[in-house]
């Protein structure tokens, strides 16, 4: 296998120095993650990733991209010196960016950026070489990491792009040069960081500012659409949703383990089966076409392919634990979000239960935000609810008698009850902030009994 960077290459991305030759396979922030071969980038986030340089080298890394002499680690070390690191890492970004053919997809939006990167990693990867990124990679530093580690083969690369605060957005759309920028939608998430919705939406369609000539892919349905449209009236742009005529929804049929899509593509009608329950699956997958016919991929193969999707990690993956189903949706949580996953698990067959923790980052309006969930319609097929967090107990409060189940402070508090909450035949579908720790509450939930991902039949794999 070719290396992925060369001493010599990486000196002249970087301007670095380093006296002893080697060669990498992959690139490394991180040591619990790293393996034989990476280059250690020893960012400084939480801790000074030069604390950790001596434990990379000794699992493995070839070298180090380091600003400074760590301690610890041999005079002799293979150190490429950069003035700033992630600067360093940057520029390894821009270079391989750079010295790549790949078509380029950028993905941002308030909601369901990471399911729609894994959809188009799975609905290009019979049609040449995908690159995307890892996990939710997303941030200034995720983002150039995975363009670092993009290899010169590569055919198409799906890069995710996410912010918490405003002008995020663009300078990582400008490093990633995209072929592509698809906005999924635009909600009100981040608010403690925005005054309203319409600044979120014109952080969002800033990813546009890293085409150059490219096509952006945006949602005709968000209520925001105008403002979409007005940033980028300059760019060739495909719409997909309902009220969309390039890429438009149909109608959809929500299975157990599988979304059946009606649709209107370019004029011509489709239908196809994406591999996971959800209405706000169609959307994203519509989204996810229009990308493909965008970078000059063929989307009847493309939609064939989403058959094969599988949720992502802690985004809606279902669980059969003895005799109940597990939704585990417990990675983030806002209003959109929410009504999402109770769509789902009110469309569930089983005695319905939702166990919702505190959705964060909503500014001034988190506590209204909360308490409207209690009038989402699809709750009146939904048996009970439990709460957890301080914000979440404006919604328990807001529950009608019927439907209110059992609050608590902590997600820790309600998991070691859960035994006592659930019944055979129950479906659970578990969701929150990722700093509400919700995932606590669904591995108790696995640990009832003998855990098991749902397969495409709906029976247990």
């Amino acid at each position: 296998m070719s290396a992925l960077w060369t001493m010599a290459e990486a000196i002249a991305a970087t301007g670095g120095r380093c006296d002893r030759d080697w060669s990498a396979s992959g690139v490394s922030i991180d040591t619990r993650t790293l393996r034989k071969g990476d280059i250690f980038v020893a960012l400084q986030d939480v801790r000074d990733g030069h604390d950790f340089v001596a434990q990379a080298l000794e699992k493995g890394a070839v070298a180090a991209m380091v600003s400074c002499m760590p301690e610890g680690v041999a005079p002799d070390a293979p150190l490429l010196i950069v003035d700033d690191v992630l600067a360093g890492l940057e520029a390894l970004a821009t270079t391989a960016r750079a010295r790549t053919n790949a078509k380029v997809i950028a993905v941002t939006g308030s909601v369901g950026k990471t399911g729609t990167k894994e959809m188009l990693r799975t609905a290009l990867s019979d049609q040449g070489n995908v690159h995307a990124a890892e996990k939710s990679y997303n941030n200034h530093w995720g983002v150039p990491l995975t363009l670092a580690r993009m290899p010169i083969s590569t055919d198409y690369a799906v890069i995710e792009i996410g912010m918490n605060h405003a002008g995020e957005i663009a300078p990582l759309s400008r490093l990633a040069k995209p072929d592509v920028a698809v906005v999924t939608n635009v909600a009100a998430v981040h608010m403690a960081a925005f005054e309203n919705i319409e600044q979120i939406a014109r952080e969002k369609a800033s990813v546009i500012q890293g085409l150059s000539g490219g096509v952006a892919i945006l949602n005709a349905d968000t209520e925001t659409a105008g403002i979409l449209a007005q940033v980028a009236k300059n760019t060739q742009v495909l719409w997909f949703g309902e009220s969309a005529t390039d890429f438009q929804l149909r109608g959809v049929t929500v299975g157990v383990s599988e979304t059946n899509v009606q649709s209107m593509i370019l004029g011509k009608k489709m239908s196809f089966t994406i591999g996971a329950a959800g209405r706000h699956l169609a959307m994203n997958a519509l989204a996810v076409l229009a990308a493909v016919h965008a970078v000059g991929a063929d989307v009847a193969t493309a939609a064939n392919a989403l058959a094969g999707w599988r949720p992502p990690m802690g985004r809606g993956q279902r669980w059969v634990v003895g005799d109940i189903n597990l939704i585990d949706d417990s990675y983030n949580a806002n209003p959109l979000s929410i009504a999402a996953a109770l769509d789902v698990l009110a469309h569930s067959q089983g005695g319905r239960v939702a166990i919702l923790g505190d959705m964060l980052e909503l500014g001034p309006e988190e506590a209204k935000l909360h308490r409207a969930i209690s009038q989402n319609e699809n709750l009146k097929n939904i048996g009970k609810v439990h709460c957890v967090g301080p914000l979440m107990k404006h919604l328990y409060e807001a529950l009608p008698a019927a439907k209110r189940g059992e609050w608590f402070e902590t997600s820790d508090q309600l998991a070691a009850q859960v035994d006592e909450m659930l019944t055979g035949g129950d479906v659970v579908m578990v969701k929150g902030s990722l700093g509400a720790k919700m995932g606590l509450i669904v591995d108790a939930i696995k640990k009832l009994g003998d855990a098991r991902p749902l397969n495409e039949t709906g029976g247990a794999a």
